[in-house]
């Protein structure tokens, strides 16, 4: 997958590529993908790997290569065997955001083009839709009496909804309480 640059306007030919960085920092390169040691592979071959569902803001910093954690997040998705989820809320959240009017210095990108390059990036990776089939009202998933503030609710619910489908939620923030939502471990949380 190569970057580049799209004024995201529908009459463009081909939708943007997901932006990646040609630079890469020793520091980026220390955390590349390794092989297993050997000692690790008898245990570990009977674990399937675990299915990702990526937020908005990791969605946005993919499609967006002048976004300042994009070089993160194509790392993330370039890794061997990566297995993505989407849900209603983050796709439309993706379309949504990099067509508010004051998006970036250029503005929305376009809503066909925004919305194929989901489709693109969903046909060509190993990947997975997930129904947004988990309530807030339903006390099994959160935990409201460890909610912080109205900021966190849309991070818990997709949280609560990689726990229920045996995934994780992958995001930048930092400030997810996993005591909050009803089963959730480190292994379903990974902030980039």
């Amino acid at each position: 997958m190569c970057g580049s640059s799209w004024s995201g306007k529908a009459s463009d030919v081909s939708p943007p590529k997901i932006a990646t960085t040609t630079k890469r920092t020793a520091a980026v390169r220390s955390h590349e993908v390794r092989e297993p040691d050997a000692r690790y592979l008898a245990t570990k071959q009977s674990v399937t790997p675990t299915r990702l569902l990526l937020d908005v803001n990791v969605w946005v910093a993919l499609f967006d290569d002048a976004h300042v954690a994009s070089s993160r997040a194509n790392e993330l998705i370039e890794t061997p065997g990566i297995q993505i989820a989407t849900c209603p809320l983050v796709e439309n959240g993706v379309i949504r955001v990099l067509n508010l009017p004051s998006y970036g210095r250029r503005g929305a990108l376009g809503i066909m083009a925004v919305r194929q390059q989901l489709v693109q990036a969903c046909a060509t990776l190993d990947h997975e839709f997930w129904p947004d089939d988990v309530s807030l009202r339903d006390d099994s998933a959160v935990d409201f009496t460890r909610v912080h503030g109205h900021n966190q609710i849309t991070d818990l619910y997709l949280l609560a909804l990689a726990v229920q489908h045996g995934g994780a939620l992958i995001t930048f923030d930092q400030n997810i309480p996993l005591q909050a939502v009803h089963g959730a471990t480190a292994a379903h949380l990974r902030v980039l």
